[in-house]
């Protein structure tokens, strides 16, 4: 019995303790006089994530989006927002906190923030736009790769302070 216990105290766990919306920000500057414009708008978006600890086994992370839509050299809107959670995760390897931290907590999060920014955008009178599907595992193996890429590139004592798990060749 006690085994047992002792068992279940040391079972890694990983849970969504809050989901929140930490910031938002929606800007149309050029209206009303862009709604006349009759061309198609351009849009770009960038996409970020972050996170911190906030205890021994409370992580923060975030996950930003900036949409700028353009018509013309003209800003139809500007939408900022970052959509954030605090997870618990007990037992956990330390080798796999970046990775949850970099691809399954953004992946959980960034549901909460299309719809969100689809919401806001609405608000304006105008059409939703739905965000893209984002692969977070393809965008994290791409920053492992780019941090490598730079260690090999940075003189051997160039101080530089590499991401858990990379190592300088």
């Amino acid at each position: 019995m006690a085994e047992q216990n002792t068992q279940a105290d040391n079972a890694p766990s990983f849970n969504m303790q809050r989901v929140y919306l930490k910031d938002l920000s929606l800007e149309m500057p050029n209206a009303p006089s862009i709604f006349l414009e009759q061309e198609a708008p351009a849009v770009e978006v960038s996409i970020n994530i972050g996170g911190q600890a906030l205890a021994e086994t409370v992580f923060e992370s975030t996950v930003t989006v900036t949409v700028t839509t353009r018509i013309k050299d003209k800003v139809l809107y500007l939408v900022e927002a970052t959509q954030a959670a605090i997870f618990e995760m007990v037992n956990i390897p330390a080798e796999q906190i970046d990775p949850l931290m970099g691809i399954v907590c953004p992946t959980m999060l960034y549901p909460y923030l299309r719809s969100n920014v689809a919401d806001a955008i609405t608000r304006t009178s105008l059409p939703p736009l739905h965000l893209a599907e984002v692969n977070f595992q393809a965008l994290f193996e791409q920053r492992i790769a780019q941090a490598a890429q730079e260690a090999e590139s940075a003189p051997a004592d160039s101080g530089l302070i590499l991401p858990p798990g990379v190592t300088r060749q």
